[in-house]
């Protein structure tokens, strides 16, 4: 039996549609992320807050699936498992890889936040030192950690 044509306007949609799945769920596990940092470390100004929302979802979303790559490649059993339980719940197997992959993408976004709001915090202690300064601040760091 031949498959039947479809428009190209069905086409557009669907393609549309498979792209939103993509980046929603990434953004969705970059926004978890910055919720679950807000818990944490709450930032000190709006402005703050909001380039650590962002820095955790482009973190999710660049490092993200490196980490799912990774990790299916070391144990592909948990996602077997996780297209199993989707199947055992009445539901289409790819939500299992959704279960398997979002907690994930969370993880992959929380350094961002951490890291983020420690070199705003450590820029805003030096507001008043030019760059030879800071620079200063970080061999001291450096040599510090060395001798330690």
């Amino acid at each position: 039996m031949a498959a039947e044509p479809i428009s190209g306007s069905a086409a557009g949609v669907a393609a549309g549609s498979a792209i939103a799945k993509y980046f929603g769920l990434q953004l969705g596990a970059g926004a978890v992320a910055a919720a679950l940092g807000f818990l944490v470390l709450w930032p000190k100004t709006a402005k703050e807050g909001f380039a650590r929302l962002v820095s955790s979802i482009i973190a999710s979303m660049v490092f993200g699936p490196a980490l799912v790559a990774f990790v299916y490649s070391r144990y592909p059993d948990i996602f077997a498992s996780a297209r199993a339980l989707a199947v055992a719940a009445g539901v289409n197997p790819q939500f299992g890889i959704l279960y398997a992959c979002a907690p994930l993408l969370v993880i992959a976004g929380l350094p961002a936040w951490w890291i983020l709001g420690a070199v705003l915090r450590w820029f805003d202690k030096r507001r008043d030192k030019d760059i030879v300064e800071m620079a200063e601040d970080v061999k001291d760091a450096v040599a510090g950690v060395k001798n330690g």
